[in-house]
């Protein structure tokens, strides 16, 4: 099994264990889903119930917790526009610095491609941050797949380095 920490905070963010894809050399994208966690129980990863059954299945003291954020304890955090664009820079310039200089164009080219749809489509993500919530780690992005149901989340490829476990 491979784990994915972040290069600059050493936070745990996903591992393989979770469905993912490489999207444009550039990001992968972390296939997740909600999960119930009973009070005192072992967790629940079985199929997801209808949005009636989850409001009926849950008991008391349970919840719903997306997967990936739980099982890497993932903090939520907000950004507006302006302030996510500023951090992206200094992010990108932390990450480049430490790239081997072979990677280091590809990188440039492909982060300022997709960092445009990230951009463009600002309002449809929700942002988390490492166990450690280091202001200069990453911030991994959770949006929904054309579903509107299925999440998934979008980590920055070159700022993650691979343990095999």
């Amino acid at each position: 099994m491979l784990l994915y920490s972040d290069i600059i905070s050493d936070d745990e963010m996903f591992s393989d264990a979770f469905p993912m894809k490489t999207i444009d050399d550039i990001v992968f994208e972390v296939d997740c889903q909600l999960i119930t966690i009973k009070a005192g129980a072992n967790v629940d990863i079985g199929a997801n119930p209808s949005a009636e059954e989850q409001e009926e299945a849950l008991e008391e003291g349970a919840v719903q917790v997306n997967n990936v954020v739980h099982s890497f304890r993932l903090q939520s955090t907000s950004f507006d526009k302006t302030s996510y664009f500023t951090y992206l820079k200094a992010y990108m310039k932390a990450v480049k610095a430490r790239l081997p200089e072979s990677r280091v164009q590809a990188f440039e080219k492909g982060a300022a491609v997709y960092a445009k749809k990230i951009i463009a489509n600002f309002k449809d993500f929700e942002f988390y941050t490492g166990e450690g919530m280091n202001p200069d780690g990453m911030v991994a992005l959770l949006n929904y797949r054309e579903d509107g149901i299925t999440p998934y989340f979008t980590f920055w490829k070159d700022g993650l380095k691979e343990t095999k476990l």
